[in-house]
């Protein structure tokens, strides 16, 4: 080898000199917000910059890290029926009057003992840690100082129940997942109570076995891994039997635990919404989950009039699933609900902003409501009925 070739051999290619330029320019303090690799800008817009609830959910998709967001985004199986959840508020449509409701409209009522200013409440979700380092304290400040909606604690949150009440704010109520030993849901449903819950809300629903994005992408779970409790030979496809045990006489065990209202939540059918009466539940919540558990299932709204006509005011229906907007909302409580309940969307506030976008989320969504109550000629929430809606479900 000459010397020129030694020389050729052991220089800078040109290769090599852009990857160290790349990797000079990518350092920079000054491109510190270039970290996402799904969107084609960097800049996240501020809390004073939000006007849409949907705005939030990018900055959130933004500020978090991929398998925290997916964590909140993801739906089971194919995701059809996270799909189906948010088309069904296209197959309804609001009656706006000419002239709509003089001044504001009355959105104040009473849940089972439960005051609220607005006919919303925060569903139960797990996690919050991952979403902001105060976990569900910081949620719950968010929703005291938005008119001090209520919170229904989720069973595998972050922290303590009784730590959440500490701070001492709006109405709080605890979701519980009940084991099959009665005895165990003792200490959880007991904490909560004596730190002051208004209701008990007990899932019946199934957890789903398993999430395409996560079966096909590891890199989407918040959960750690490890071996799944499964039923025999049944594991090779997932199938988790862990909450295929319930029975309606799980309720008869649990209200000698319980000395507050207690509602059943997961009901999507009106033969188990007549169980729910016949075994003494105070309430119910139409929910499949926010689509997280069998796919294919319908909307909580397709299903909520056939329900609320099957349980003629006996107990309230309360709803979730799907809804993100003040007109959703009102769509819900023109079909029979009494109150909806929001999951995914104070999940953006909090993961973008924290305490202070969860309460600016709920505070859009309260002023949508007003403005299409008003708009549909409805001065309160007593006037608020099917004469509102047509409804074309498919």
């Amino acid at each position: 080898m000459t010397e020129r070739e030694a020389r050729w051999r052991g220089s800078v290619s040109r290769r090599k000199a852009l990857a160290g330029l790349a990797a000079f320019v990518t350092g920079s303090e000054h491109l510190h917000g270039q970290r996402d690799l799904f969107r084609d800008h960097s800049r996240v817009a501020g809390l004073d910059e939000m006007r849409d609830v949907f705005d939030f959910e990018a900055a959130a998709y933004e500020r978090l890290d991929r398998a925290t967001y997916n964590y909140t985004a993801r739906g089971g199986g194919s995701e059809f029926t996270v799909r189906r959840n948010r088309d069904a508020f296209d197959w309804v449509d609001l009656v706006p009057r000419a002239i709509g409701g003089p001044g504001r409209p009355e959105t104040s009522l009473d849940i089972l003992g439960t005051p609220l200013q607005f006919p919303i409440l925060l569903a139960p979700s797990a996690a919050h840690e991952a979403l902001h380092p105060d976990k569900e304290e910081a949620t719950y400040s968010g929703c005291t100082e938005a008119s001090a909606t209520p919170m229904i604690v989720s069973h595998v949150a972050s922290m303590p129940f009784a730590d959440i009440a500490k701070a001492n704010g709006g109405p709080l109520w605890f979701q519980l997942y009940p084991s099959s030993e009665l005895e165990q849901n003792r200490e959880p449903l007991v904490s909560a109570q004596n730190a002051g819950c208004g209701a008990v809300v007990v899932t019946i629903d199934q957890q789903a076995s398993f999430y395409d994005r996560e079966v096909h992408d590891r890199n989407l779970s918040l959960r750690p891994r490890r071996p799944a409790r499964y039923s025999g030979s049944a594991g090779r496809y997932r199938f988790a039997s862990r909450r295929m045990w319930y029975e309606w006489r799980l309720f008869e065990g649990l209200r000698t635990m319980v000395n507050v209202p207690m509602l059943a939540k997961g009901i999507l059918t009106r033969e188990d919404a007549l169980l729910a009466i016949e075994h003494g539940l105070d309430g119910i919540i139409v929910s499949n989950h926010g689509a997280r558990t069998l796919d294919y299932t319908p909307s909580s709204l397709e299903v909520l009039p056939e329900i609320v006509e099957a349980v003629q005011g006996r107990i309230p229906v309360l709803a979730d699933s799907g809804f993100r907007r003040g007109s959703d909302v009102l769509k819900g409580l023109a079909l029979g609900a009494s109150a909806v309940c929001l999951g995914r969307v104070p999940r953006w506030g909090l993961g973008s902003f924290g305490p202070p976008g969860v309460a600016r989320i709920l505070e859009i969504v309260q002023e949508e409501l007003a403005e299409s109550m008003t708009r549909c000629g409805t001065a309160s929430l007593a006037e608020v009925g099917p004469s509102i809606v047509r409804t074309h479900f498919p």
